[in-house]
């Protein structure tokens, strides 16, 4: 950002478009309603030959046709990631209610988050030298590699010339790392507008290196229960358009919700394993920059992996910062799987619904809860809700943890 960025005024920031492709439906309304009934992505893996291990449940986008929503750029040469990327931002600007050539016009960000950019591409690449040997790869694959494209193909496929495309990989929290800087570039008065989210695409790379640690579940995911086995890997993309409320007001635009603030920090503890005074820390940085009190909060949408150490782990640093009565707190990956870098976008989408809807979705695959998850963690059906403010947590490995606040838009100031 600019130096003289800290003299401009402080905007308010909103959402008013959402772009969402999972495993549980395509497009907002498909999502509200899988979200609000409880539904499951999970089914056998399909997009990568997964013979030879025990198990290959997996939470794929099925029913996606990348040439539906992109128009300008050959869908071909993309790459599954980046097509779903493109898509969700065709998405998110459609249902703001914007024409790409308006945007053009004005100054923005597009900031994508990911965990495994075009390594779907990569198998195929290893797959090929591996079989046919190096003079079968296909040139044009490996130029889908970059997982720069992710952000870059936005911007070419809604020729938006005055934008700045960034691409964040901080593995499973990337979502919201996206969604805080571009709340700090729209808040400032740096962009008019961002478009910030989340893609990844099923690789055999991830789902191999989460078996080999013992973390893929067989069947089907169950946060916070005793009986959990671990994640199922997922795919998706999801993509939210920013901009101030004086915009949003100015133009008509339906408000989702509005982004109150977020905490980052990096503890670098561990590899994997999640570190609880750090966790706690984050959350209570984003609870401060949103100007926000603990009592506050009417929901957390937790990270809630269902592997044993996560789970107990961020349970236990949500009770440090909220006491013993902490807000209910559901984990979306029961439904969509862990779609990595595209986690906490979907999420932060699902949080926005959730407000505006005016319900809680549910953990679903829930029988009991584990003792040393103290939280209530709305088993397997939605309920409704009127919901001023929601918390959205983003843990990664390396200790790259993101947690964004979201609160309802009342037209009244805070």
């Amino acid at each position: 950002m600019s130096s003289n960025s800290a003299t401009r005024p402080q905007h308010r920031v909103v959402l008013t478009g959402l772009g969402a492709l999972s495993s549980i439906g395509i497009g907002v309304e498909q999502f509200t309603e899988g979200l609000r009934t409880g539904r499951s992505g999970a089914k056998p893996i399909s997009v990568f030959d997964a013979s030879g291990f025990a198990h290959s449940t997996g939470c794929e986008v099925t029913g996606f046709d990348p040439d539906t929503y992109i128009h300008n750029l050959d869908t071909e040469n993309l790459g599954r990631a980046t097509a779903l990327a493109v898509s969700a931002a065709r998405m998110a600007v459609q249902d703001a209610g914007l024409e790409p050539e308006a945007l053009d016009a004005r100054h923005g960000m597009i900031s994508i988050g990911t965990t495994d950019g075009a390594s779907a591409e990569l198998d195929r690449l290893i797959e090929s030298e591996l079989t046919d040997g190096p003079e079968a790869m296909d040139p044009e694959l490996a130029a889908r590699i970059s997982p720069a494209r992710l952000s870059l193909a936005i911007a070419q496929e809604l020729g938006l010339s005055d934008v700045e495309p960034v691409t964040l990989a901080t593995a499973c929290s990337a979502g919201n790392y996206t969604i805080g800087y571009g709340f700090d570039a729209v808040r400032s008065g740096e962009v008019d507008y961002a478009l910030c989210g989340g893609a990844d695409a099923m690789c055999r790379k991830t789902f191999a290196g989460f078996y080999r640690l013992g973390t893929i579940a067989p069947e089907c995911c169950q946060p916070f229960d005793a009986e959990r086995k671990g994640i199922l890997t997922g795919e998706g993309a999801g993509v939210l358009v920013l901009e101030s409320l004086e915009s949003a007001l100015a133009r008509g635009a339906r408000i989702y919700a509005e982004i109150l603030g977020y905490g980052l920090n990096c503890d670098a503890y561990h590899q994997v394993a999640p570190d609880e005074e750090s966790v706690g820390r984050c959350m209570r940085l984003a609870l401060e920059n949103a100007g926000v009190k603990p009592d506050e909060v009417d929901l957390i949408s937790a990270h809630g992996t269902g592997t044993k150490a996560n789970d107990i782990t961020e349970s236990r640093a949500i009770r440090a910062v909220y006491g013993e009565q902490p807000p209910r707190t559901v984990s979306l990956k029961s439904m969509l799987g862990h779609t990595m870098g595209a986690a906490s976008a979907l999420a932060a989408i699902a949080c926005s619904l959730a407000i505006t809807e005016g319900f809680i979705p549910p953990t679903i695959n829930h029988v009991r809860t584990d003792p040393e998850c103290e939280i209530d963690c709305v088993p397997n059906e939605s309920v409704p809700a009127r919901l001023r403010i929601v918390q959205n947590n983003g843990l990664a490995f390396g200790g790259n943890n993101a947690v964004v606040v979201l609160g309802s838009y009342t037209g009244e100031g805070r």
